[in-house]
């Protein structure tokens, strides 16, 4: 059940949440307070697996200015995620040389979606964006204070001009 928010003092923020890490160690998300967060669903067998290197560039480029990159793995879209546990990180590593936060596969849309991927997705938690992954590689974008600002298809290159001039624009607004 999702829990509803009447006002915006009442609404979560991504810091609310916990995620499980790629090794299967707990982390809490207000471990980023105060960065500007791309979280984006991911899979190594897809069309758009590519991304990685894209997500890696800006993550490189933005990261010492308080910017990261989380990639939740999922199976959701077609089985294009077969990889499992740090095979995952494995084949990022190596194929992609990525250094950003890899989380544990999990179901990002339907009845056992990730917490995360829920608050992303419900307007009537996040308070802005209410569109569930249609496919991988789909993009959210958080900034500063824990609130979602954005969402970004799949088609979407991770390097688009309008993707990083709105990073841009979150990494310099105040905190």
């Amino acid at each position: 059940m999702i829990q509803m928010f009447t006002s915006v003092a009442e609404r979560q923020s991504i810091y609310h949440y916990t995620a499980v890490d790629i090794k299967g160690d707990s982390l809490p998300l207000k471990s980023f307070e105060g960065k500007v967060l791309l979280i984006v669903n991911t899979a190594s067998e897809c069309g758009f697996t590519p991304q990685y290197e894209a997500l890696e560039k800006l993550y490189k480029t933005y990261r010492a200015q308080g910017f990261e990159v989380l990639a939740f793995p999922s199976n959701d879209f077609g089985g294009q995620e077969p990889l499992k546990g740090v095979e995952i990180s494995n084949f990022c590593e190596k194929e992609y040389q990525t250094t950003f936060p890899i989380f544990e596969k999990s179901h990002v849309k339907g009845p056992e979606q990730n917490p995360v991927f829920r608050y992303l997705s419900h307007k009537e938690l996040n308070g802005r964006v209410g569109v569930s992954p249609i496919w991988n590689f789909q993009k959210y974008l958080v900034n500063r204070k824990g609130e979602v600002v954005e969402y970004y298809l799949p088609t979407t290159s991770p390097t688009s001009g309008k993707v990083i001039r709105q990073i841009e624009k979150l990494l310099h607004e105040a905190q």
